[in-house]
This record gives C-alpha cells, structure tokens and sequence, in this order.
C-alpha cells in the first residue's frame, strides 16, 4: 500500500457539502487510516471568481496510479463537476493527487508530484498538517520548507469539519 496525498477543493454550489461527499469518497478508497486536514477558505486564482474551500487527506490504496485517477475523476463528475472552458475556472468539486509514496511520474495525462502545489499555500498548509514530514519525491524538499517558499495569498483556516 502507498501513501496518497490528495487535495480538495470546491467554489461553487454548497461547497461544504461538495468537500464532505469527498471525504466519505476518499474514506472508501482508503486501505488503512485516512488523515483529514482542516478545511481552509482561500482566494480564487486564475478564471475562478468565487472563494474556495480547500483541504487535503492522506489516504492508503494498493490502486496503481492511472486506477486512482480515474477514480477520482469519475467521482467528480458524479458530483457534477463540467469540464470548464476557463483553465483553473470554478468547479463543483476537484480532487488532485498531489504525491504517490515516493513516485514521480511523467506521463500524458498524470504527473506526480502535481505540477502546480509548490506555488500553492492552499495545498501546501493542509498538507503539512497532515504530514509534517513530508517530502517532495521530486526536488527532496521539506514541507516546511515548501511552506515558506509558496507565493503568499489570502487563506484562512475554517471551523467546518469534513
């Protein structure tokens, strides 16, 4: 079994409730404990125009990558998330598989560690709070370290549980 972060993320409809359906998803694929985050509400960026609440889980599944995320993406799209024209646009529910135990990956249409999450506060912070030790397969960072290079943002942590 590998460890598997994921982060989530909603900024339309009952956003809550769409972080809540993640969480008994992701429970269900776990094979062994689940590790919730806080859920943080943080800035849109890119075409989104709404808040975002935002939160990350460490799961454990014996699922080879391309099989988690397809998982995954049907998940989403039984929640109703569209395929928006607008790059980082608002959406339902999203769910991206920032690392896989030590993997980096490289292939169309999967890349671990996820392109994006250095630059993004609002997946580095629950990610260290659910695994302070963290690091990245990729470039051997720490978390902590991670933390404190990520561009700033408007983020705050929320009293809402998942």
């Amino acid at each position: 079994m590998e460890p598997v972060i994921i982060a989530v993320g909603s900024n339309m409809g009952d956003r809550l409730s769409y972080i809540q359906k993640a969480g008994e998803f992701l429970e269900s694929l776990s094979e062994g404990e689940i590790t919730k985050s806080s859920i943080w509400e943080s800035e849109p960026i890119g075409g989104a125009k709404y808040t975002f609440l935002n939160c990350a889980a460490k799961i454990f599944t014996s699922l080879e990558p391309k099989v988690l995320l397809k998982s995954v993406k049907d998940f989403e799209q039984t929640c109703g998330r569209e395929k928006n024209p607008v790059r980082w646009g608002p959406r339902v529910i999203d769910l991206d598989l920032i690392a896989f135990g030590s993997l980096v990956i490289q292939d169309e249409g999967l890349i671990i560690p996820h392109p994006e999450f250095k630059n993004r506060l609002f997946v580095l912070l629950p990610l260290q709070e659910i695994d302070s030790d963290w690091n990245d397969p990729k470039e051997q960072q720490n978390i902590g370290t991670l933390v404190n290079k990520a561009p700033e943002m408007d983020l705050q942590k929320t009293n809402y549980d998942w």
